[in-house]
């Protein structure tokens, strides 16, 4: 059983603090009216699409957190959330597993939904993988350690 460490609770806190602050700021960019212009109302299509992907974001990150602190049973192959060492040939290279939006810390990550990302999904350390890149190349990733 793992649980979240208190610094990636941290993490999710203070970017859950900066979505809420990036929300305000859109709603003020909202344009209170139906009248105007093309651009004004250009203007607030934009604004209405940037909230509904901050709000998404938003309830996104709060799940995590509110899941943070219940232990997760680990089935033994990476998983989202985790924080995967692989071997891409060049020696081992630690990511955390999550969608772009979650990264931070200075932690580069390996989204789920990317090719090595839909490759190493349920791998247990020790397994190797190939996945195909967008420009077709095939190439490997050995699973090193999950945490």
């Amino acid at each position: 059983m793992t649980t979240a460490t208190p610094a990636r609770t941290t993490h999710l806190t203070a970017r859950l603090d900066g979505l809420r602050a990036a929300r305000a700021a859109a709603i003020q960019e909202l344009v209170v009216s139906n009248g105007g212009d093309a651009a004004d109302r250009a203007t607030n299509v934009d604004a209405n699409a940037r909230l509904t992907l901050i709000e998404q974001r938003i309830a996104s990150v709060e799940v995590e957190l509110a899941n943070s602190g219940r232990a997760k049973s680990h089935t033994g192959g990476v998983s989202v959330g985790d924080v995967v060492t692989v071997d891409l040939g060049d020696g081992p290279e630690t990511y955390l597993f999550a969608s772009v939006d979650q990264g931070g810390d200075g932690m580069d990550v390996i989204s789920p939904a990317s090719p090595l990302g839909q490759a190493i999904t349920g791998a247990a350390v020790g397994a190797t993988v190939t996945y195909r890149t967008k420009t077709h190349r095939n190439l490997s990733a050995t699973i090193v350690a999950i945490s």
